[in-house]
């Protein structure tokens, strides 16, 4: 895991790596607090031994509704095949926060950031602390969201090359003291790769990769028409977003700057796994009945779900299927069949 210095000119550099995987912080003066106290998300590194309730967490993943992190955490119990104990439910552990949701079930966190940069990097901050305190190795952060798409159909999945600003530049900028900080944001390419080659050809839409531009704002920061504040034309807007396309951009929303920026200087690998609500090229409002939508923000979770299934299976960590001793996953087994056929055909086979 690498880690960073700012220098005199405020960029971020690469200077060495951290040991054994742990998640090391770039703040010297948390060591020397009594506690470390993780407001927003209800915990703090005395009140509660975050070693034990967190030590073994190895995927973080992040949305941006409570409503759709606990819907995760319930899919990805069921994927994995965590088992609660008798007569306990998932809970919200970061309930008495009233900021932010965090479900956890058995590997995986599932977290909400909220809406816009400021949420996900509050959130980011305290988190990636928690990591730390937790003595996590390796961990690997998701995005799972949603996005207005470039030239993209409703519904199609994308995977993020590149977090960009608004001047297309992949640097996340913050005042500090007064003074602008530049980070790089970037995401692990490998991961990238990994969860493309594990869309399958049976999903009934495209997997897409591509840059991903972060604004500060949903309407006019969007190019958007049907805001409460407008002073550009449908042309004029239309000429923005071809531009973008142009540029690689396959689809815009609000928080991927920060998300690719924090995670890489903390040294964790992470990826940005979004579905697109709408093609923007052909408006500004979504009118997809909400079934549908439903159903497209599952899609960015199956694939998340995949790779962890895939990983917990090469880790030893789920078993075999019992009829053809052949991993489940993302509702193939490993032989390509799918797994509730799995006993008839792989029978069939011998």
């Amino acid at each position: 895991m690498s880690k960073y210095i700012t220098s005199s000119n405020g960029q971020q550099d690469e200077t060495d790596y951290f040991p054994e995987g742990f998640v090391q912080l770039q703040n010297p003066n948390i060591e020397l607090m009594d506690q470390d106290i993780l407001y927003h998300l209800g915990l703090g590194s005395e009140s509660h031994d975050l070693i034990e309730m967190f030590g073994d967490v190895k995927f973080v993943c992040m949305g941006g509704t409570p409503k759709r992190v606990e819907q995760f955490a319930n899919y990805i119990m069921e994927e994995i095949g965590h088992k609660l104990p008798t007569g306990t439910t998932l809970q919200d552990i970061s309930r008495y926060s009233y900021r932010y949701s965090m479900y956890k079930v058995g590997p995986v966190l599932s977290i909400s950031h909220g809406m816009g940069i400021p949420s996900v990097g509050i959130l980011l901050n305290e988190v990636v602390k928690l990591m730390h305190h937790a003595r996590v190795q390796d961990p690997i952060f998701f995005r799972i969201g949603t996005s207005g798409g470039i030239g993209v159909e409703g519904g199609t999945v994308i995977l993020s090359e590149e977090a960009v600003n608004d001047e297309l530049e992949p640097c996340y900028e913050l005042s500090v003291l007064g003074k602008k900080v530049r980070r790089p944001a970037k995401l692990d390419k490998k991961l990238l790769r990994e969860l493309k080659s594990l869309h399958h050809k049976e999903d009934p839409y495209e997997t897409v990769t591509g840059k991903t531009m972060c604004t500060l704002d949903f309407y006019e920061g969007q190019g958007r028409l049907d805001g409460a504040f407008c002073h550009f034309t449908e042309a004029e807007k239309m000429d923005y977003l071809q531009s973008l396309k142009k540029e690689g951009i396959v689809n815009i929303e609000m928080e991927s700057l920060a998300f690719a920026a924090l995670t890489h200087a903390a040294g964790i690998r992470s990826a940005i796994v979004c579905v697109s609500l709408l093609d923007r090229l052909k408006g500004d409002q979504i009118h997809t009945p909400k079934e549908v939508l439903d159903e497209w923000q599952m899609r960015p979770q199956q694939l998340v779900a995949r790779y962890i299934k895939r990983y917990l299976q090469m880790k030893g960590r789920i078993s075999f299927d019992k009829t053809c001793g052949a991993f489940t996953c993302g509702g193939l087994c490993s032989n390509g069949i799918e797994s509730g056929m799995c006993k008839e055909i792989c029978q069939k086979a011998g």
